[in-house]
């Protein structure tokens, strides 16, 4: 999985919010034409018990950014619970000027 952004955010599911560290990166899929995105949250117990719990709705939150829905998914041998989500990802999306920027030498 290539990294769109690894580093803190908050997981929010009802009134429970939980300060967690997540890797987290995606793609345009194309046979639908949406935005995937997909990482997982570092191991933590809280939320390990939400997943288990069967609760796998939540919201993913990063500084200064907006709750954006998801799923939790398996939690793997680590401990490290899967996420996913489909349309605008919590992370913010390099522009074509970005990429084009970044060529200039």
């Amino acid at each position: 999985m290539s990294e769109d952004y690894r580093g803190p955010a908050t997981l929010a599911c009802g009134d429970t919010h939980i300060p967690v560290s997540v890797v987290l990166g995606g793609h345009r899929e194309p046979l639908d034409g949406k935005f995937h995105w997909y990482g997982r949250i570092n191991t933590d117990a809280r939320v390990r018990s939400l997943k288990e719990s069967g609760r796998s709705d939540v919201a993913v939150t990063l500084p200064d950014g907006d709750p954006t829905p998801a799923k939790l998914g398996e939690i793997d041998p680590w401990g490290h619970v899967r996420v996913t989500g489909v349309g605008t990802p919590p992370f913010p999306l390099e522009t074509l000027e970005d990429i084009e920027g970044s060529l200039d030498v």
